[in-house]
């Protein structure tokens, strides 16, 4: 008898394990809102990405939790504001030595998924510290092929002229395969050979991101790089030396890549138990020789590594079959930092007791069931001693400035996104108002970062 009990528990908690969602997160580095079709661009190829905003919701007003790199990473991993879990910063080129990264003490959303019965995989850019204790497979990925640091040569992988890519925690030559398609084919890879389990898979391509003159080889030219099949699609030989098309080729070949996964999906039969997300690391950098001459965050305002609208506001897409309806559009305040909470609910998990998440479960949103979780959103981030950028959302207003010594700026950014119109000599109290909550709550956060 009680061995029949054993077997009918153990069957149960496959059962229950069966129905459990997998959970796709893709992430993009550098995309901006306005440079995909589904967001009004008409001017780049990206129909794969546009078909998903029609089968799920489109987000219209979802926020990064970092305009830079590797608090975005940590952030969304997270589900904390990076004050909080102490990756504020932009790692460098040696990791500080080992002693840079995404803390020990930080739980990332692998490690709550795994008792739930995921298996998980990450497929891409890491870029939160890769010393031990650090790395993607110590952390709760069962898997990882991908870069450690930051905009690698897109053919030969180079960061700083060394071969950044690992699988697992070793160094792995594949020179010659576009890295886009490479984390692209080993997601598919992974999904396929454990489409029988629920997994979580995030596959944080390294696409959009420019390359710079260090990840490139001595005399080597310093373009946007992409196969010539994508350049022939705008009509360009290989040799395009027009740095918005051969732009547009990248995000085509993402966008091609993003297909091809969905592709398997459906041909794995695993749509309709899918969650897929694909979200945007931070807005599109509008500096020169780094986006500003290709990319868009139209209608809104400058872009990466500043809080205005374009630094943190990102194209975000959801799909989960039979929960949000296919075309939606959501026009409430979300962050990177909800997907944590809602992937842990959706998987039968619960949030933990011993610390504090800034993220809240949307699902109820995204379904058109309920408000936005947020009575406001919180950005800090330091570009040096000139460049403290601050900005606090709450409802349709949002404070920001670009250094402590600096007054704040007020905006009606649902009346005005692009934040043309400042209304703080206008406003003296609400400015005043909103400081002290932001205030408040830095303090707050600070306090809490300290405990930890």
């Amino acid at each position: 008898m009680r061995r029949v009990v054993t077997i009918l528990a153990v069957s149960a908690a496959l059962v229950q394990a069966a129905e459990r969602p997998n959970i796709l997160l893709i992430f993009l580095d550098n995309v901006g809102y306005g440079d995909l079709g589904c967001y009004g661009n008409r001017e780049v190829k990206t129909p794969h990405m546009d078909r998903l905003a029609a089968e799920g919701v489109r987000c219209t007003e979802f926020y990064i939790g970092s305009p830079s790199c590797s608090p975005s990473r940590g952030a969304i991993l997270t589900g904390r504001h990076p004050v909080r879990n102490g990756l504020n910063y932009q790692l460098s080129s040696d990791e500080g030595g080992g002693r840079e990264g995404l803390p020990r003490s930080e739980k990332i959303l692998p490690q709550y998924l795994k008792p739930l019965g995921y298996t998980c995989g990450a497929f891409g850019k890491w870029n939160i510290g890769f010393s031990p204790g650090l790395r993607p497979t110590e952390r709760g990925f069962d898997e990882f092929l991908g870069h450690k640091s930051g905009n690698i040569h897109y053919f030969k992988h180079l960061y700083h002229g060394q071969n950044d890519l690992r699988r697992g925690t070793e160094p792995v030559d594949l020179r010659g395969q576009y890295s886009t398609d490479l984390f692209a084919d080993a997601a598919m890879d992974f999904m396929q050979r454990h489409h029988a389990k629920p997994w979580f898979v995030y596959l944080p391509f390294n696409a959009v991101h420019y390359v710079g003159a260090h990840n490139c080889e001595p005399g080597e030219k310093v373009e946007w790089q992409v196969p010539a099949k994508y350049l022939a699609l705008y009509g360009c030989p290989p040799d395009e030396a027009g740095q918005r098309k051969r732009f547009r080729a990248v995000l085509t070949a993402l966008d091609d890549a993003i297909g091809r996964v969905l592709a398997k999906l459906d041909e794995l039969r695993l749509r309709e138990r899918t969650i897929v997300w694909c979200i945007s690391d931070n807005g599109a950098f509008m500096l020169k020789d780094r986006g500003l001459e290709v990319q868009s965050n139209q209608p809104l305002r400058d872009g990466g590594v500043t809080t205005y609208e374009g630094g943190v506001r990102v194209p975000a897409i959801v799909r989960w079959p039979g929960r949000f309806k296919a075309g939606s559009v959501c026009r409430e305040m979300l962050s990177s930092l909800d997907v944590l909470p809602m992937a842990v609910a959706a998987a039968g998990g619960a949030l933990p007791a011993d610390r504090a998440l800034d993220g809240r479960d949307p699902t109820a949103t995204l379904a058109g069931e309920s408000p936005s979780p947020h009575k406001a959103l919180h950005w800090v981030w330091d570009q040096g001693r000139k460049q403290q950028w601050r900005a606090m959302r709450e409802g349709r207003l949002k404070i920001v400035r670009r250094a402590d010594n600096e007054p704040w700026q007020l905006y009606d950014v649902r009346a005005d996104p692009g934040e043309t119109r400042d209304l703080a000599a206008e406003q003296p109290g609400t400015v005043a108002r909103l400081n002290g909550t932001f205030q408040q709550w830095l303090l707050s956060v600070k306090r809490d970062a300290k405990s930890q």
